[in-house]
């Protein structure tokens, strides 16, 4: 059996009486998509919040290829290749595309952010920002200022930042959210074209590209795991079509 990069036992996250997570476990797999996929209010975010540390837990472990990251700050788990990309886009919306995906590089040097030396000039970032700029299918936005980009550009800058920082694990919150269908598509097709060199954990409200996408899906519920398992089986997951997704959503 494949041992898990990523593993989170018994997590649990109280705001006052209520349970975000509550007892959540969760294993993802190395050179997998795996999505989780929930209700409204089921935890999901919250989960990526603990598992980026944007939150700490009221209980349980996390631990990422064996280090218990439980406590670790948020630039420890980005050492140790954690990325992470957020439901509303985070961008600097004032620079230009290329400077964004540059500043990501630096940050991953350990570097403070020189913003009195125009990264532009440095061709150890810039060239390497070219690049993800490239992979990301926005290599002829380089100069444009991020904040005049489309969402759906938007989103993929995010993602080229995040994987500007070397990760060995994508926490990606929603990438779809606010797209149309042809922005989607060429979503399924980007993180499709990724798949083979890094690891994601996939939070989704879009089925389609949750099936189209993922290797494996858990199920949230009131900050419980449910179900676990391929797509196949969780579309013929008696619990998950009662608690979540209807049986005309999975037929």
């Amino acid at each position: 059996m494949v041992e898990p990069i990523l593993s989170a036992r018994r997590l649990t996250k109280l705001f006052g009486g209520v349970r975000a997570t509550d007892g959540l476990e969760l294993d993802v797999a190395p050179n997998t998509i795996h999505a989780v996929i929930g209700p409204n209010g089921a935890g999901k975010t919250t989960m990526i919040n603990l598992l980026a540390g944007q939150a700490r837990p009221d209980a349980g472990t996390i631990h990422f290829f064996g280090v218990d990251i439980t406590h670790a700050s948020q630039a420890r788990r980005a050492s140790l290749g954690l990325a992470r990309s957020f439901q509303i886009t985070s961008i600097f919306r004032e620079f230009s595309v290329l400077d964004n995906v540059a500043l990501a590089i630096q940050c991953r040097g350990g570097h403070s952010f020189r913003f009195w030396r125009p990264v532009r000039q440095d061709r150890s970032l810039r060239e390497p920002a070219a690049e993800w700029l490239r992979a990301v299918g926005l290599d002829g936005r380089a100069d444009t200022v991020a904040g005049n980009l489309s969402h759906g550009e938007q989103r993929q800058l995010e993602i080229a930042m995040a994987l500007a920082t070397d990760p060995k694990l994508l926490l990606l919150d929603e990438p779809m959210a606010g797209m149309g269908r042809d922005g989607t598509a060429f979503m399924i097709e980007l993180l499709r074209s990724l798949s083979s060199r890094y690891t994601m954990l996939l939070v989704e409200h879009d089925m389609d590209a949750v099936f189209a996408l993922a290797d494996t899906v858990s199920v949230l519920v009131y900050g419980k795991t449910i179900a676990t398992g391929t797509p196949a089986a969780i579309r013929e997951n008696d619990a998950v079509r009662h608690a979540y997704l209807g049986d005309d959503e999975l037929a």
